[in-house]
């Protein structure tokens, strides 16, 4: 018995765990909490913490990132995949962030984007977050794909963070989703104080006009003229852009309204489950406590806070231009977070104006964030892949 007992030991995962997991598995409990008695983001929050907590408890022969670091063999390696093996393929195979961006486009409305195309230029500002992380992950003597992965954070978009970063630097994939889906779910307390910071109450009560209808013929045509140029001009970006614009297609054309509720509902949380919880599998404890995890989250709060102070700038400008007509806290929805920024500018703006209604304003710089960041994401790729 003694004996049965000491073999049940050797082969149980105490012997293979040292502190680091068990401060990863604390973390994925705290995350758990956060998603569920927070509600922070829970869709893909829960996903990612259980994913994390299953890789940390079982330390052998579920997940091998050091498999997907230089490339995949599997005839070689000699052992058998484990289960996050299989679904980190949908990663590295730029299938799941993909996927999700097809979702993304099939719920989101392109008319707010079409009948002010000024909301362009405040989802541009937003990305000046992005540059600025490049800059400050630069200084701090990271490479330069890794720069671009960590500068990404500041798009707000955690697909795009995902597809960059499986490319240019997948050891750093758990500690930059985790950061972009973090501050994309602290969104309602993060963008608030810049807000008020930069903008008077005069400018936060304004009543923007009634936008023009957009026509059918328009929104069909949208999508299609913005992947043909977009995919012009960088070729690297196709999958991401692509696969958006595809989506929004089902959701306007009329004819497809069947793939776009699958799109919408069945395929949306099916890619959510295994692309959080891959996400979550690659946080194990001796890739994420690092030093260098500390810089990333450090420089993704700040590429998350300068885009906002971009986005707004930009509004506080636009606001200027056209003689008081265009609310300033539109421009923080230019991080493509959608639609939460849009939300939180609506709220902040209804605070100041009980009959202030800017949802749908704030959705063309929203939507312009995602095209924005998906662009952004395209150049960093031609220049680091």
């Amino acid at each position: 018995m003694l004996e049965v007992l000491k073999t049940l030991w050797e082969q149980s995962g105490f012997m293979t765990l040292d502190w680091r997991n068990f401060v990863m598995i604390g973390l994925a409990c705290v995350l758990c909490y956060l998603a569920i008695g927070k509600k922070f983001e829970p869709l893909l929050l829960l996903p990612i913490a259980f994913g994390m907590l299953l890789t940390n408890l079982a330390t052998t022969g579920v997940f091998h990132p050091e498999w997907f670091q230089e490339g995949i063999n599997w005839k070689e390696i000699g052992a058998e995949p484990g289960l996050f093996d299989i679904l980190y393929l949908g990663v590295k195979l730029d299938i799941f962030p993909c996927l999700v961006f097809m979702a993304v486009g099939a719920m989101t409305d392109f008319g707010p984007l079409i009948s002010r195309p000024t909301s362009l230029f405040m989802g541009a500002g937003a990305q000046f977050g992005i540059s600025c992380a490049f800059i400050g992950a630069t200084l701090l003597n990271f490479t330069g794909p890794e720069a671009a992965s960590i500068g990404i954070i500041g798009g707000a978009d955690g697909p795009t963070a995902i597809f960059v970063t499986s490319k240019l630097a997948p050891q750093l994939l758990g500690a930059i989703a985790i950061a972009a889906y973090s501050y994309m779910a602290l969104i309602p307390m993060i963008q608030p104080f810049f807000m008020n910071l930069l903008t008077t109450k005069k400018m936060r009560q304004v009543k923007m006009e009634q936008a023009r209808p957009v026509s059918k013929i328009e929104k069909i045509c949208f999508p299609v003229i913005v992947t043909i140029v977009c995919i012009l001009i960088l070729p690297s970006v196709a999958p991401l852009i692509g696969c958006l614009m595809l989506g929004n297609l089902f959701r306007e054309c009329g004819v497809t309204d069947r793939l776009s509720d699958t799109a919408q509902n069945a395929m949306c949380n099916i890619v959510t489950i295994f692309l959080g919880t891959s996400v979550g599998a690659t946080a194990v404890g001796t890739n994420f406590l690092k030093p260098e995890t500390l810089f990333i989250i450090g420089l993704g709060l700040a590429a998350f806070c300068l885009a906002t102070v971009g986005g707004l700038l930009i509004g506080i400008l636009m606001y200027y231009i056209s003689g008081g007509k265009i609310n300033p806290l539109i421009g923080s929805a230019g991080v493509s977070a959608v639609p939460m920024a849009a939300r939180v500018a609506n709220t902040v703006g209804q605070k100041e104006n009980k009959s202030n209604f800017l949802l749908m304003h704030a959705m063309g710089p929203n939507v312009a964030g995602v095209i924005g960041s998906a662009v952004a994401a395209g150049v960093l790729l031609s220049l680091f892949a």
